[in-house]
């Protein structure tokens, strides 16, 4: 058994991960889904409200309050696979209580990558909204994601890849991760 959970500011590849996960037959559990989810619960639009119902969640339930929720998904898909990836922790406080859950068997992988290229991978997904829009900047979700503890979790990662090269080059690292190899 074994949990990869990935931490890295807006656009630094966390997504990207993920889809090679899927490709390799592993599950993924999206942190952001839970929060989408619960956007929709309270009658919201994710694209507009994912970063205030996020500290919502985290005001009324604890800063642990998004990793709670994701944890018996994680659980699920153990029973019928061997590796689950973890997508999007925020906090150090989430790390620590993925690692309480699953212990050596937890691995976290922080994903960096460059300002200038985040910005355009950011700009060019279609559900988020930018500043000119009337939407939250990348620097102001760079500062709401440190608010979170981000910073912590990056500091404490067991590797970090960094996404500033080729898509290809990217997926080859991610591969060696899901493989045990890094």
């Amino acid at each position: 058994m074994r949990v990869i959970g990935t931490v890295g500011l807006p656009g630094s590849g966390k997504g990207e991960f993920a889809e090679v996960a899927r490709a390799h037959d592993v599950p993924v559990v999206t942190m952001g889904d839970v929060i989408r989810a619960a956007c929709r619960e309270r009658g919201l639009d994710p694209a507009d409200h994912h970063g205030r119902v996020a500290q919502q969640l985290r005001e009324e339930d604890g800063p642990l309050a998004v990793a709670e929720r994701s944890l018996p998904l994680v659980e699920a898909e153990l029973g019928d696979h061997d590796t689950v990836v973890v997508d999007g922790l925020r906090s150090g406080d989430e790390a620590d209580r993925f690692e309480a859950a699953f212990g050596e068997q937890f691995v976290l992988v922080a994903i960096d990558a460059p300002f200038d290229d985040r910005a355009a991978r950011v700009e060019g997904r279609g559900r988020d909204t930018s500043a000119a829009d009337g939407g939250e900047s990348l620097e102001a979700r760079d500062e709401r994601e440190r608010g979170f503890g981000m910073d912590e979790a990056i500091e404490r990662a067991d590797l970090t890849i960094e996404n500033d090269g080729t898509l290809e080059a990217f997926h080859e690292r991610v591969e060696a991760v899901l493989e045990g190899e890094r």
